[in-house]
């Protein structure tokens, strides 16, 4: 989506999608016709239009290919290999109805095939010398942290734009994605094949966005649902009695911590090096007009430490053997909006797993408790969630070997 688009241009495209719809079912034909007319009548201006229509589109290739699982395991031409992912896929679901109260309602009973290797690509920015992240309305969701789009193009072409507005940017591929229940999201070849505990945090995570989700807060969302996934792909292969699975699960984990420790580290020294001040509830607020230090000077002290982050990771790395988990991430250029983008999934997650524990692991309780949180004004529920955070972290100290 570039700045230069008209509605005149943008209108006819979305338009022509009106015709294919004659060539569906009576049912599909009015949940898609209420979408169009839903994302239409939320557009404001002729460039948010262009992102709306590509939405539209992307979304309803997904619903017109989708097919049965069912009919798939029956059906003789489907690899046994798919065939055994989609056995394992209805092992998952049933777990996560009966043990982790999660709501299936009709999720993941069809397949898609999209035909590439991510489903959606982010966009996510921030300004060049803040951490404060750039914010997207939508209708019914609200603010949130990040731009979705259907072609790899797409995303790359509106980073292009942002860039070109002096904002940080990046751009990452997502496998699986939430539609909050509006409608049942199918299977995609983009997931199904991750190993069983891999795929099993995904399911989960993405089944928790369907119990409790806080409209126009991605950092809480996202931290909720990474703590649904991990707690339940832990429980589960806890429950198949898969230790050696379970064992290279948690060291998956401990690594993963220590990964997330290692960019929250450099990302909190960025925001002292920008001058970002916080809210009494934790958020980032951008920082003031007035700067303390030249611009050249707080490029090349921005540099020193992203370069100091990538030698630490290194110098982690070779601790950890042939493990090369994380390499793609710092493949990418390191920059303001890729730090925030380890921080969506995983600032509040210390929270969230505190709250947890002190509902003594029962799943029911935690959800009750987040769903409250949820219901609360943004700055309130985070102040609680930071509350939270200490009190993890105090715990944490406090049982530590000799502490």
């Amino acid at each position: 989506m570039q700045a230069g688009n008209s509605a005149n241009t943008e209108i006819p495209n979305i338009l022509k999608q009106i015709k294919v719809f004659s060539r569906i079912s009576r049912l599909k034909r009015f949940i898609l016709g209420f979408t169009l007319l839903l994302v239409l009548a939320a557009v404001s201006g002729c460039h948010t239009l262009g992102f709306y229509g590509q939405a539209v589109k992307g979304q309803y290739q997904i619903f017109a290919h989708q097919e049965s699982i069912t009919n798939l395991i029956d059906h003789p031409q489907t690899p046994d290999t798919l065939r055994q992912r989609f056995r394992r896929l209805e092992e998952l679901r049933q777990f996560a109805h009966d043990s982790l109260k999660l709501p299936l309602d009709g999720h993941y009973r069809k397949y898609v095939d999209v035909h590439r290797p991510y489903v959606v690509w982010n966009v996510e920015a921030a300004p060049e010398f803040s951490m404060a992240p750039k914010t997207w309305w939508y209708p019914l969701v609200g603010s949130l942290e990040y731009r979705g789009y259907f072609s790899r193009e797409g995303a790359t072409n509106y980073a292009g734009y942002l860039k070109s507005k002096g904002y940080d940017v990046t751009v990452g591929g997502v496998e699986a994605y939430s539609t909050l229940g509006w409608f049942k999201d199918p299977v995609l070849n983009t997931f199904i094949f991750e190993p069983d505990a891999d795929l099993a945090e995904i399911i989960f995570h993405e089944l928790g966005h369907q119990r409790v989700f806080a409209r126009g807060d991605t950092d809480f969302n996202e931290a909720f649902a990474t703590t649904v996934g991990q707690e339940g792909a832990r429980r589960w292969l806890k429950a198949k009695g898969d230790q050696a699975s379970l064992d290279a699960y948690l060291a998956h984990l401990h690594r993963n911590d220590k990964f997330v420790h290692l960019v929250m580290a450099a990302r909190s020294q960025l925001e002292s090096l920008y001058g970002d001040q916080r809210s009494p509830d934790g958020q980032i607020l951008r920082k003031q007009k007035d700067q303390k230090l030249p611009a050249p000077t707080l490029r090349e002290q921005k540099q020193k430490i992203l370069q100091n982050l990538k030698g630490k990771y290194q110098q982690m790395r070779a601790q950890w053997g042939e493990d090369q988990e994380y390499d793609n991430w710092f493949s990418h250029q390191l920059n303001n909006a890729h730090l925030n983008s380890v921080a969506a999934y995983y600032d509040l997650v210390p929270a969230f797993e505190q709250l947890l524990a002190e509902n003594g692991g029962d799943l029911e309780k935690f959800y009750t408790e987040a769903d409250r949180l949820a219901k609360k004004p943004k700055e309130k529920r985070h102040a609680a969630l930071r509350a939270l955070a200490q009190s993890n972290l105090a715990h944490k100290v406090a049982n530590r070997p000799g502490g």
